[in-house]
């Protein structure tokens, strides 16, 4: 095998062309070799300055580097277009023939059997064969779709050369069976194709996958219920679920209000006796012993005179009567 050396390398393909017969097949190929010699001719490019390899429906042409690269692009963006129609105004509809074209640039050598080879020569042609390429022909209105390489892009079209419309050019990312390839296509992306995101552009959120328990991570670290949930709602807490809550403790009783409840007997504060049906008393201060129940009447049963229980009462005796524990009668004033 000779020594790579570097070329300008100009592909071009004819769609759909293993849907005509015989007879059309020899005949586009025809008109696809003097639609390259024409372009090539009026961009001034010899062609002793051209080595050229035959594909069948596809014909790839190394250019010289000597020629520079925005001679051969300017002629594929005019010219290539212009002879097409020129061929196609005068061939039946069974005849028309409508291109896809590829620049790049790299090295490529010459195997012993005189067939080129070379890993950059490999990525033009899986840039020709793409989909996205195919779909960019197919859904416009041109009879030329041209796509060119990364290294063309930012070593010619980027800088804007006289004839290059480097703002026409909208980077895309086409798919390969190596994986994806960045290039640079000329007009409009297709609808059926993809644009490469924008630097820094967020793409879409990952689908969250669910776990054995089917359940799905939620938007804040929680889960989310999966398939077999029965339910959307999500739980948007950090903290890993955890078993069943325990049941919430009962509030406690409000306490009562605040008061002294006696049901009988004669309970002594400080020396100071109540008894009877008293409501309250109010003053300043008050010194000695303060009596309040039945006072300046005759001594109830089993009371002395001063209504204190005799020394040898028992407690049933010492114990209220009930008419102790009766309101006093209508218009009868009360003890204050």
């Amino acid at each position: 095998m000779n020594d790579p050396v570097n070329r300008t390398m100009l592909l071009v393909d004819i769609e759909k062309f293993s849907d005509r017969d015989d007879v059309e097949q020899a005949f586009l190929r025809r008109m696809l070799y003097d639609v390259v010699d024409r372009t090539m001719e009026r961009a001034g490019i010899d062609e002793t300055l051209r080595l050229r390899a035959d594909q069948g429906d596809s014909v790839m042409e190394f250019i010289d580097p000597n020629v520079p690269v925005p001679q051969v692009l300017r002629s594929v963006i005019s010219e290539l277009p212009a002879q097409l129609k020129a061929v196609n105004r005068m061939a039946s509809r069974g005849a028309q023939m409508r291109l896809r074209t590829v620049v790049a640039s790299g090295f490529i050598a010459l195997d012993e059997r005189g067939i080129w080879v070379g890993g950059d020569l490999n990525h033009a042609c899986r840039l020709l064969d793409a989909d996205l390429l195919r779909a960019a022909l197919r859904e416009r209105s041109g009879d030329v779709a041209l796509c060119v390489s990364q290294s063309v892009w930012t070593g010619i079209v980027r800088h804007h050369h006289l004839g290059i419309p480097a703002e026409e050019f909208h980077e895309v990312t086409l798919a390969s069976k190596n994986g994806p390839l960045p290039a640079w296509l000329l007009g409009p992306v297709p609808a059926s194709g993809q644009a490469a995101p924008s630097p820094g552009a967020a793409g879409p959120a990952p689908t969250p996958v669910p776990d054995a328990s089917g359940e799905r991570p939620g938007p804040a670290g929680g889960t989310e219920a999966g398939p077999s949930g029965g339910g959307s709602a999500s739980t948007s807490t950090s903290a890993p679920a955890a078993g069943p809550a325990p049941a919430a403790a009962p509030a406690p009783a409000a306490p009562p209000p605040a008061g002294i409840h006696f049901t009988g007997g004669a309970p002594a504060f400080g020396g100071s006796l109540v008894m009877g049906n008293q409501h309250g008393v109010s003053g300043g201060r008050v010194d000695g012993d303060v009596v309040m129940g039945s006072v300046g009447g005759p001594p109830r049963p089993g009371r002395a005179s001063d209504d204190h229980p005799p020394a040898d009462a028992t407690p049933d005796q010492d114990a209220p009567s009930p008419d102790d524990r009766q309101p006093p009668a209508t218009g009868e004033a009360g003890p204050r």
